[in-house]
């Protein structure tokens, strides 16, 4: 009968739906639920009678060996959780241990009831651990959180949106304490209306506004929240709340180091620009903007010199960007024109720089020009002006050397007559000797003529050019040289326009075409009648003014270096004094041109005077 009430409660127990073993004083096994053995996997025929500590053995703590303990003396445990390995799974159980009387309330044992917490375990250490990561992140970012209940009208605010207000932990705020905090005008009427909007329109909000701390402490924040409804209806707003006072004042410091350095750059006496691999710039100067013609950098920036210059010169430019790109290498100093598409041309002093990235790479370059057209202006200037002196140097040293040669030459000829006059007695030779000291005396006279014209052309640098219609000049000279022309049977052909102009001194221009046309009938041939043709033509910014004749030519080869000196003749002209093509040339350079002789010798010969274009 004893058997037969055994086998019935261990029947019993073995089909109770819950995890549940009955325990002797002696700890051993009496009694199994067959789900206490799903759970930990057991034979069933070895764990009767088996000490329920055996079963465990160290894979339980002392608390949960206490409980059962406990439980002898009439004590009930509950929430006893223990970790067992199972199977290579470990799993998180807690435990009910509660005494197990008989009928007279004796203490038998211990009725043991589990519960598998394993999901609940992980889940708490989940949400431990995302707690804890959202605390770091929270101090890390500096982001607190806060909530309002619109039906109990409480405000909650985290430990953080506590440390940023800096206030106390058990500090309990309210909406309006907390809309105290903002600073008074923009910011609190700001999340006033914010609040309003939030609680009556269901509006969500992100603002930057500005508050002041329990301790008086200035602060940046970004203030966010959006409601959450409950049955249709708005019942609470949440949000957060973000210390950005470092990024303010950083970004407040960073934009004072880009005005600073904007300013800085923007006033710098030179063009300055930053330009991508493509050679398209990203940045420029006021500098650079007012040599483009632009009034914004915005109309610059994403274009190339392609845009703003020649095609050639835009190319020049892209081949250094890419040389200075690829090699890394910067081009210092180099002086370069640039041509824009209006045709303005400048001259600069250039330097081009890579810009690297934090690799090492290049990512562009950047530009540095200085404007030198002045300088280059003076440098031509003072080149002019050296040219100038070399070549007045030289026309007075071969004016002294005239002056020296030609006043020795009249002074030996008087001294030698007067000494031949000092000791003649004859009268008659006397008169003679007199006649040819009156002509030395007129020879003199012309000669220091001469010099004083060459003079006068050499310092008269200061002389008015004004424009000249050349057929009207040459007219008023062949009318001049009517009688002269006629008696010589000169043939003048004039191809030139009437509307040519040219800038010259009106007196030199007279003397120029008297001197050439003059020449050109002198030196006829004597085989034909003279014959000058008269023409112009147009060479870059000159005017070329041609007298070509039919003469008797010049032997190039052995007069040319000399053909334009003084009192140099080449025939044997009576009239001929060396003097005109001298005094032409220098009239012709004192108005900033020049001449340049072609001859043969029995065909004639062409003067090309050169005036500059100045219209």
């Amino acid at each position: 009968m004893k058997a037969l009430k055994t086998d019935s409660f261990s029947y019993f127990v073995r089909q109770l739906p819950q995890p549940i073993a009955f325990v002797d004083t002696s700890f051993r096994l009496v009694g199994i639920s067959d789900k206490w053995l799903e759970y930990f996997e057991f034979p069933k025929q070895k764990i009767t009678g088996t000490p329920i500590f055996h079963l465990y053995g160290e894979k339980v703590n002392t608390p949960w060996k206490n409980s059962f303990k406990s439980c002898l003396k009439g004590n009930t445990e509950y929430g006893i959780q223990t970790r067992i390995t199972s199977t290579g799974r470990e799993n998180w159980y807690e435990w009910t241990n509660i005494p197990w009387y008989d009928e007279e309330e004796n203490v038998i044992g211990v009725i043991s009831k589990i519960e598998d917490i394993t999901k609940k375990v992980e889940n708490e250490m989940k949400y431990e651990k995302l707690e804890n990561l959202l605390k770091d992140q929270s101090e890390i970012t500096k982001v607190g959180t806060w909530e309002y209940n619109i039906g109990t009208d409480t405000l909650t605010w985290s430990s953080m949106t506590k440390k940023i207000h800096e206030v106390t932990m058990n500090y309990e705020p309210n909406v309006e304490t907390a809309i105290d905090f903002y600073q008074q005008g923009h910011s609190r009427n700001t999340i006033a209306m914010l609040i309003h909007n939030g609680i009556h329109r269901g509006e969500s909000w992100s603002k930057k506004l500005r508050i002041e701390t329990a301790k008086g402490n200035g602060k940046w924040i970004i203030a966010a929240g959006k409601p959450l409804y409950k049955n249709g209806r708005i019942t609470r707003l949440i949000g957060t709340i973000q210390d950005v006072t470092e990024q303010v004042e950083q970004e407040a410091k960073t934009k004072e180091s880009e005005e600073l350095l904007r300013t800085l750059i923007d006033n710098l006496p030179l063009n300055l620009y930053i330009k991508d691999l493509e050679s398209r710039k990203v940045l420029v100067n006021k500098s650079e903007c007012d040599y483009l013609g632009v009034q914004n950098q915005e109309d610059i920036i994403g274009k190339t010199d392609f845009e703003f210059y020649t095609e050639s010169i835009a190319q020049i430019s892209r081949d250094e960007d890419l040389q200075v790109i690829k090699t890394q290498k910067p081009i210092i100093g180099k002086r370069t024109i640039s041509i824009k598409r209006d045709g303005t041309s400048t001259s600069f002093l250039t330097s081009k720089i890579p810009w690297l990235n934090g690799n090492g790479e290049s990512k562009g370059l950047i530009g540095i020009s200085i404007d030198i057209s002045e300088l280059v202006q003076k440098e031509d200037q003072l080149s002019d002006l050296i040219n100038v002196t070399a070549i007045q140097n030289k026309k007075l040293i071969n004016f002294a050397h005239i002056v020296s040669h030609n006043l020795r030459s009249h002074a030996a000829n008087f001294s030698m007559l007067l000494n031949f006059l000092g000791k003649e007695d004859k009268e008659t030779e006397k008169k003679n000797i007199l006649k040819m000291l009156t002509k030395a005396s007129d020879n003199l006279m012309n000669t220091l003529e001469n010099l004083n014209e060459v003079v006068h052309i050499s310092t008269n640098v200061n002389l008015e050019k004004k424009p000249i219609n050349l057929n009207g000049q040459i007219t008023k000279a062949q009318e001049n040289l009517a009688v002269f022309l006629k008696q010589k049977n000169a043939k003048i052909v004039n191809t030139i326009s009437d509307k040519v102009y040219v800038q010259a001194v009106p007196a030199y221009l007279d003397s120029i075409l008297l001197n050439l046309l003059t020449n050109s009938v002198k030196y006829k041939h004597p085989d034909r009648d003279p014959e000058i043709i008269l023409s112009t033509k147009k060479e870059e910014d000159q005017i070329v003014f041609s007298v070509k004749d039919n003469g008797l030519g010049i032997d190039m080869e052995k007069y040319g270096r000399k053909l334009f000196g003084m009192y140099k003749t080449f025939h044997n002209n009576a009239d001929a004094r060396g003097i005109g093509l001298y005094i032409t040339k220098n009239q012709i350079e004192a108005m900033g041109g020049s001449i340049v002789a072609h001859s043969q010798i029995n065909k004639g010969s062409t003067f090309n005077v050169y005036f500059k274009d100045e219209t």
